[in-house]
Parts: structure tokens; sequence; C-alpha cells
């Protein structure tokens, strides 16, 4: 065991301490499409922001406005009319840039956000999935989440919960992880929108780069880092099968991936327990972790291979609401890793 793990194991980070996070705050422009614009953080370069125009938005709304929300929950063309829709209105030029910034690996993921749009959950949710089904259909196609049955999930974290996972809960902090670790489905992206949100203080998303990660070589370069795992999941997430697999794995260009969950890998051994714990520790600890508060309406996209997410804890408050609406899927162009050996066709 490497000196740095044995270091590791006699970390505990308190539940409370988000000292090491950086906040991501000011973006500075860096180009301009007429129809939206693309900045990135002051923060940390690699993080992106694209700002859709107020007028593209309600032209690109005017042209979908037949589509109801059942008919996307049951018609998957009308996804790939609402892509082709919104690239059109952008003049063609949002679909490449987006896939642009989720394949470039010193980049990977970006916040998108329609300029002056403040909506209500009760009254533009419709509104908010036509967006964000139209941004993610330009890159991939939406896995059928286990969780709600449709193509994507909606969920709300409150001040009480009795649920089984950290999805829900609170006053804990969601440790870092990658989504797509217990399913049988590939997970090459991850989409996060705020729906509505009411007393809520804390909370915000938390973001690392696999490249930041200050203990990256230490833990991929380790005899277990490219062991295969057990990964299952609680009954909340009606999945009644479990996945193996590593934790590492490398893409075309042989350069780090991850596959993880802390509470869902199911270490074996002392040896494998005690990978897993220095593993959490160091990921929770690293002074590379962006902290990003979303507006209500907007949402984060990262490529679920060298980007981990998490959320910070929130305060304790008896009306505390939050809604979220998650969005998983697959590229159309798959350049990361091929399916493990337990795992279904890609579809």
């Amino acid at each position: 065991m490497s000196h740095r793990i044995q270091e590791l194991l006699k970390i505990y980070r308190p539940k409370d301490d988000n000292s090491n996070i950086k906040r991501v705050g000011a973006f500075s422009k860096v180009e301009d499409f007429s129809a939206f614009t693309v900045s990135q953080s002051d923060v940390s370069p690699r993080l992106k922001k694209v700002t859709l125009s107020k007028s593209t938005f309600q032209n690109y709304l005017s042209k979908v406005e037949k589509f109801s929300v059942t008919d996307l929950e049951y018609v998957a063309a009308y996804r790939f009319f609402l892509a082709e829709t919104l690239d059109t209105v952008c003049e063609g030029k949002l679909r490449d840039v987006l896939i642009n910034i989720l394949h470039d690996r010193q980049s990977g993921a970006f916040l998108f956000e329609v300029e002056g749009f403040k909506p209500e959950a009760s009254n533009d949710f419709q509104d908010m999935l036509k967006l964000s089904t139209g941004v993610s259909y330009l890159f991939g196609k939406s896995n059928l989440d286990s969780m709600s049955g449709l193509y994507y999930a909606r969920f709300a974290v409150e001040n009480t919960d009795a649920s089984d996972s950290f999805l829900r809960k609170f006053a804990e902090r969601m440790t870092l992880h990658n989504d797509g670790s217990y399913v049988k489905e590939l997970t090459d992206y991850v989409l996060m929108m705020k729906v509505d949100e009411k007393s809520v203080e804390g909370g915000n998303s938390l973001l690392l780069h696999l490249d930041d990660w200050e203990d990256l070589d230490v833990f991929y370069n380790h005899p277990l880092g490219g062991k295969s795992f057990k990964f299952a999941s609680p009954p909340s997430k009606q999945v009644n099968y479990v996945v193996h697999h590593p934790i590492f794995h490398s893409d075309k260009n042989n350069k780090p991936c991850m596959l993880y969950i802390d509470q869902f890998v199911k270490p074996a051994t002392r040896e494998e327990g005690l990978y897993v714990y220095a593993l959490s520790q160091s990921l929770e600890t690293s002074q590379s972790v962006l902290g990003v508060e979303l507006p209500v309406g907007s949402f984060v996209v990262c490529n679920n291979h060298f980007w981990l997410h998490g959320r910070d804890k929130f305060s304790k408050n008896t009306k505390l609401y939050r809604e979220l609406m998650r969005q998983r899927g697959v590229f159309f162009d798959n350049l990361y890793r091929q399916p493990y050996p337990d795992e279904l066709e890609r579809f």
C-alpha cells in the first residue's frame, strides 16, 4: 500500500467541512454567436457557460409549441426534432459548439442558461423540459431512467426525508461520483437542471475534473484501479440487478476515466475496502472541487467519464424545497469505452 494511501487512511473529512471548495462566480465571454454566447469561468477555464438569447429562446418555443410533455415522454422522435429546431434557430452553430465542449478533455462541462429566463415550476416546466431536451439531443440520446421510467427523472429535496440514498439527504453532502455506475447502460453525459427551489441556503453543485484531482495517478495506477468491483443500488433506484466493473478505465486516447460512487461500490476484501475509503477521502478533500450555484431554469452538463459531480449540504430550514430534473445518456459518437461484459448493448 502506497505511502499516500496510508496517509489518507488517517483522514476523516467532517461532513460539514466545505473549506476546500472553490466558489464559481464570474464568467468571462470568449465567443459571441449572435443567438448565444460562450463564456468561461474565471475560477476554472475548464467550465464553460452557454447563454441563449431571450429572442432565440422565444423563437424556439414558438416553433415547438405544439408538443406537450406527454408527447416528449411517449415519442422519442419528437426529441430529435426539438434538437434540430433549436440548432436551426441558432443558425446551425449550437450543436457543434456543445459537442466540441463535451469532447474536449481540457473542458468537458458547461452551464446552460437563457437570458432573462426566470421560470416557475408550476407553470413553466414544459418550457424547461423542451429546453433541456432540445439541448441534450444535440449531442446524444437519453437513457431510460429507472427511477422514473422516463427519459428524464424529476425529484425533490426537502427538509424531511426517509430515502435510502444521499440523493435526497438535505443535511448530508452528496459525495463526488459518476452517474451510471450501477446500471447496464453506458452513461456518457449527465444533465442536471434546477426546476424550483424555496427557502434554500447551500446545496451548491460540486464538480471535479479528473485531471485536476491531485491523487489521480496514485489510484489510477494502483493494482486495484483496474480490478472489477461489484456495484449495487438500494431499492429506491428500482434496479434489480448488480454489475461488475473497474473503477477506472481509459478512453481511446488512453486518458484516465472513472465510473464510481462510494455508496454503491461493494468492496469484498480488506485491501479493497481500504482502497475505496482512501479514494473517497482523497476526492472529498481535493483542493480542485468547484462549487456552482445554479439559478432556477438553468442546468449543467458534464462528460461523465472525466468529471465527477456532487452536492454540498443544505442549511437546515423546515420550509426547504428544491426540485431537480436529470437526464443521462450516451453520446452519438462513443469515444470513451465499450460496454463491460455484463452490460447490455448500447441503445
